[in-house]
């Protein structure tokens, strides 16, 4: 172990540590013990006696000591490991950090531990945390890898965990931070209900909201974590078809993570039954602490393992910059301009415009029924939930190119995306979706609200792990299953006004998802010889034209008759009642027809129709909205 290394493991004990006495101090109520800062009580040595005032002294000098550990540890990037970019980069940023959260303890301090301030303090705490694990474990490789190794599929799915534990944290603060921990005062049910019946105007509508989402999500979160460990495990049984990245140190990170999941599972049931016991309090923090870091450290290894696994050959060709060029002409570099659109192109924007077609109606929907809210709040509300939402779905359709870039280049239809025209390296895609998925998360979770954040990760999760990882390439189903990625956007609208999920969001989410399999068979059946030449089992690959347009028919049925207890449900208007009538008869009529005909022109004029379609009923809605609802 290199000297870096030993001051980086020290950097992450030290962060950990930090963490505990952190959660130690809060879960005692000691954060206002020194109501000065940096001083306490106007003294460098807290009053003798005064427990609160000592607990939150020795938080603050133990930040002190991290400070210094930081300090070395950029020293010695510099001394000893200039050559790995990455260190040096990110041990500068860590000292930023460090300094960021002495300002966020000073800021918590003069806000009385407020909520907000709190939750930011544990939040970059986290991302210290984070940091301290990945440099330990860059450290650990040679400065030089190739930029294009194994496969990092299973990288991304332990990853996406590593992402959601953390959003899990950031409930269990947000509990904290609206008094919320014990608003249901049993466990596992809610007030004696399984799911419990909430009071939008009842002053405790926000603990409770809160406490309900944060066991939902921890729920979800378990089977994540469960099935990632279960993958893992599969894949390092004898006679496995291919082995995982980093092998046993990430099984045995990832397995641990689990089983620190289901204990905490218990512990967190256990503060409900001890009424919020400091010794309780403090635990459930500290494993979920623990679970984040165990969880990073395995995704930075699952990282760096897949990069080392050919050092011998640093580059099958597969990450060269190409582009077209006559028969002896040099090749130029790529202007700015086109690496630009070659990103650009990545987040495919003709898909992102049909997500925030379906996400801005519900959140105008939405807005009609909350009432008190500004209308200049509510424009800010929708820019920042379209801007994330358009960096979220980039991230996934990124992510989805560089997992799928062996059948695009075999399909006519995308030969010439950015990965299979050898216009971006495939790892920095990867990358480029990786960071794309961290600042849409974090986006919305600070400027809408942590169930609409959470949904939009949710989202960017299922449609690269479900669909493109598990069902594309395995199921004829895989458009059916894999479509809850893409009706998730109304959901996301909703949540982003609201703060919850209700009945009128499902049923805009069911549309969509009954919409996505008559649009997209419509499509494959025009490029079936593609899909067959890919070996990607769509339907009317494996089963025929006439079974595919006798199910788009089906499905057509299904997402009218939806769209029609919407309008009752969400107490629609005439409007909305008239135009989605005609709009659903034009559909069944297309439907029908390509059912009869078959023809790939048919199909064609399905596919188009069907954007058309799903432009328009949104449309309706907001239209309907300004009609009948009065929201000025």
């Amino acid at each position: 172990m290199s000297r870096y290394q030993r001051i980086a493991l020290l950097a992450v004990l030290s962060t950990f540590v930090m963490v505990v006495i952190g959660v130690i101090v809060r879960s005692t109520g000691s954060g206002m013990g020194c109501p000065d800062w940096p001083l306490c009580h106007g003294q460098i040595i807290p009053p003798l006696g005064d427990t609160a005032a000592w607990l939150e002294s020795i938080h603050r000098w133990w930040g002190v000591v991290i400070g210094f550990v930081i300090l070395a540890l950029v020293i010695e990037a510099f001394a000893s490991q200039r050559a790995t970019r990455a260190i040096t980069v990110g041990s500068v940023a860590a000292l930023l950090l460090t300094g960021f959260q002495a300002w966020l303890g000073m800021i918590t301090v003069a806000h009385n531990n407020s909520g907000e301030s709190v939750t930011a303090h544990l939040t970059a705490a986290m991302i210290l945390f984070a940091v301290t694990i990945f440099l330990y474990v860059r450290a650990g490789y040679p400065a030089a890898l190739p930029r294009h190794g194994a496969s990092q599929r299973l990288t991304l799915l332990i990853g996406f965990s590593a992402l959601t534990v953390f959003a899990v944290l950031l409930f269990g603060s947000h509990v904290t931070a609206v008094n919320g921990a014990l608003a249901y005062p049993d466990w596992p049910l809610f007030g004696g209900q399984v799911i419990p019946t909430f009071d939008t105007s009842s002053g405790n509508f926000p603990a409770e909201m809160a406490h309900f989402a944060h066991r939902v999500v921890a729920a979800i979160v378990g089977v994540i974590v469960l099935v990632t460990t279960i993958v893992l495990w599969r894949r390092t049984r004898p006679g496995a078809e291919s082995s995982i990245p980093g092998g046993p140190r990430v099984l045995g990170l990832v397995g641990t993570a689990a089983a620190l999941y289901a204990i905490q599972v218990i512990v967190g049931a256990m503060q409900i039954w001890a009424t919020l016991a400091a010794w309780v309090v403090s635990l459930h923090l500290t494993l979920g602490a623990a679970i984040w870091g165990l969880l990073v450290a395995a995704t930075c290894i699952a990282w760096y393992a897949a990069r080392a696994a050919d050092l011998a050959d640093p580059t099958d060709g597969s990450d060269t910059i190409t582009r077209d060029r006559a028969p002896g002409v040099p090749l130029a570099p790529p202007t700015l301009r086109e690496r630009v659109d070659a990103y650009v192109a990545l987040t495919k924007p003709r898909i992102i415009e049909l997500l925030l077609v379906t996400t801005l109606p519900a959140m105008v929907l939405a807005w009609s029924t909350v009432r008190g809210m500004d209308p200049l709040e509510f424009l800010w509300l929708s820019v920042w939930t379209l801007v994330g939402g358009s960096l979220a779905a980039g991230a996934a359709n990124a992510i989805n190119c560089y997992l799928d870039r062996d059948i695009d280049e075999i399909m006519v239809r995308t030969r010439r995306r950015p990965l299979p025209a050898h216009q971006v390296a495939p790892e920095d895609a990867l990358m480029f979706g990786l960071v794309l998925t961290v600042v849409s998360f974090a986006l919305l979770a600070v400027t809408t609200n942590l169930v609409a954040a959470f949904l939009t990760l949710l989202a960017i999760a299922f449609y690269v792990v479900v669909y493109t990882m598990l069902l594309k390439r395995s199921t004829p189903q895989n458009i059916v299953l894999g479509g809850a990625a893409g009706a998730l956007p109304p959901v996301i609208g909703w949540a982003a006004v609201t703060g919850d999920i209700t009945l009128p969001a499902l049923l805009l989410f069911a549309i969509v998802f009954y919409w996505t399999p008559p649009h997209f068979w419509a499509l494959s059946l025009r490029i079936r010889g593609d899909y067959a030449a890919a070996n990607v089992p769509m339907l009317p690959v494996t089963h025929g034209v006439a079974e595919t347009t006798r199910q788009i028919a089906l499905y057509s049925v299904l997402m009218v008759a939806v769209t029609l207890v919407f309008f009752a449900v969400a107490h629609m208007g005439l409007v909305f009642l008239a135009g989605t009538l005609v709009l659903g008869a034009l559909f069944l009529a297309q439907a029908f027809l390509m059912w009869r005909e078959g023809t790939d022109a048919r199909a064609v004029r399905l596919y188009k129709y069907s954007i058309t379609y799903l432009t328009g009923l949104f449309a309706l809605i907001v239209l309907d909205v300004a009609v009948f609802v009065p929201l000025a």
